[in-house]
């Protein structure tokens, strides 16, 4: 039985609807992908279906506007599978059950995939209406989105004309998003040998540390528990002679770590003496954004031998002198972190020292120029870096009409202008700008709250409004 079938606009919400009885899990996308097909196929609509199951649909301009440049509507197809503890359904074989209650769609037990299925069903509403005005359409629905970008990064775009896309995978109406960074993950690895040192064995932890997401939360001067440790071993070492035998501190490359821990051998006195030091100026330090920040020092027993002279002086100075946190901010756009890293995952095996570092900026020769300055101080240690998860970032454009239009459009219709902003994280944006030179892009979407959890809704006011947007948009592109 049919849930939204009353709801305007009814294109919008019945297509949703069908598209929410079919499973469509990341890596689960051929059914979606063929349904997509279906729809094309039944419309006469031109449509290419790759390999990966994106899938890419053609509508002719309507009369008027056959010499307006073509219009791209993009949105990915798959959804993350989330459910509550107890719920029974299985996602990859089973629709969902939607439920409305007042102004609020969301899903009995599960995610509601909102994120981005609201897209899909926009785009098809729009190709599937022949009352509406507008330029050459281009819609591309590409699979994957949420496990790694895969859909669009290996999406034929050859197939396309278009330089303005609007991307419809935001969830806060009213905010314009225009910019993202790209990224990358570098692990530095530091060979090292060991040697017998006979000194104490004393566990320095530094823990207490509040952590936060890498992107978007790097803004908020909060200190990386790791790179701390690397200031206390600095000081200790200055103090008497170490002997580092472990460091490790993290567990996400893009998570700002909360703890780190040191194994040492040094002399017990100077080691408390240098703690106390440390723990005092850290509190000062972090007192704002860190309050409950603590170094604490106590005897310990390994099995490992310590690192010898040459190797523990490299690691101090590997965890001294390694970049970390904000390294620039936008010209452009003030307030917004453009380049950054974090030292996410700190482990010691053996024979080596692993860092491993999450790398952001939305101006890729940044990027770059931080990987350079990780690998020359790697090498110079006796180490070295390599690269991967390597994604585009989507660069701030200064003079953008279809910005300048969407903001009109937006004023217009609310009676107030919409929020324009950039995050410090990935969108399919950033592929698509790297691949087609020159595109113009503005990423939106209506409210939807807690997105890949089994608590997600959807406000049907704000589908209402939004697609209202989209629609009025289209028919301003002479």
């Amino acid at each position: 039985m049919a849930v939204l079938n009353h709801l305007e606009p009814q294109r919008v919400f019945r297509f949703f609807e069908e598209l929410c009885a079919i499973p469509h899990g990341s890596g689960n996308t051929k059914a979606v992908s063929d349904w997509l097909v279906d729809f094309a196929k039944a419309r006469g609509l031109r449509y290419v279906q790759d390999q990966l199951n994106n899938v890419v649909i053609f509508r002719d301009a309507t009369p008027g506007y056959e010499s307006a440049e073509p219009v791209i509507l993009q949105g990915h197809m798959d959804m993350v599978c989330e459910k509550e503890p107890g719920c029974a359904k299985d996602m990859a074989a089973e629709g969902l059950d939607l439920v409305l209650e007042g102004d609020t769609v969301s899903a009995k037990g599960t995610t509601l995939g909102g994120d981005d299925g609201i897209a899909v069903a926009m785009a098809m509403a729009i190709l599937d209406d022949d009352s509406l005005s507008h330029p050459a359409i281009e819609a591309i629905f590409t699979v994957d989105e949420e496990t790694g970008m895969y859909g669009a990064e290996g999406l034929d775009v050859s197939v396309l004309k278009g330089r303005r896309m609007l991307n419809m995978d935001s969830e806060d109406e009213g905010i314009f998003t225009v910019s993202c960074a790209g990224g990358a993950r570098a692990d530095c690895c530091l060979p090292v040998t060991r040697s017998a040192f006979s000194a104490p064995v004393l566990e320095i932890s530094v823990t207490g540390l509040v952590g936060g997401h890498s992107g978007a939360e790097i803004d908020k001067g909060r200190a990386n528990s790791s790179m701390l440790l690397g200031r206390v071993l600095c000081a200790l070492e200055e103090k008497t002679d170490l002997r580092v035998i472990s460091v490790c501190g993290g567990l996400k490359d893009n998570a700002i770590p909360t703890g780190s821990v040191a194994l040492v051998a040094a002399d017990a006195a100077a080691a408390q003496a240098v703690c106390a030091e440390m723990d005092a100026a850290f509190k000062k330090e972090y007192r704002v954004n860190d309050p409950a920040i603590t170094v604490s020092i106590r005897p310990a027993e390994t099995d490992l031998l310590p690192l010898d002279e040459s190797s523990s002086r490299s690691v101090v100075c590997m965890l001294t002198c390694l970049p970390n946190g904000i390294q620039a901010m936008s010209a452009d756009m003030p307030g917004l972190v453009q380049t950054s890293l974090n030292l996410g995952i700190l482990t010691t095996g053996d024979d080596a020292v692993h860092a491993s570092f999450s790398v952001r900026s939305s101006v890729a020769t940044q990027k770059q120029m931080l990987i350079q300055r990780l690998r020359c101080l790697m090498e110079r240690l006796g180490g070295s870096v390599s690269t991967h998860g390597e994604y585009p970032g989507w660069e701030y454009m200064p003079q953008s009409p279809l910005r300048d239009l969407m903001v009109q459009v937006f004023t217009d219709q609310y009676g107030y202008a919409p929020k324009v902003e950039a995050i410090h994280a990935g969108l399919e944006c950033g592929l698509f700008s790297a691949k087609l030179p020159g595109l113009d892009c503005v990423s939106f979407g209506p409210d939807l709250k807690e997105i890949h959890t089994f608590r997600e809704s959807m406000s049907v006011a704000s589908v209402q409004r939004v697609y209202a947007m989209v629609v009025e948009t289209l028919k301003r592109m002479h």
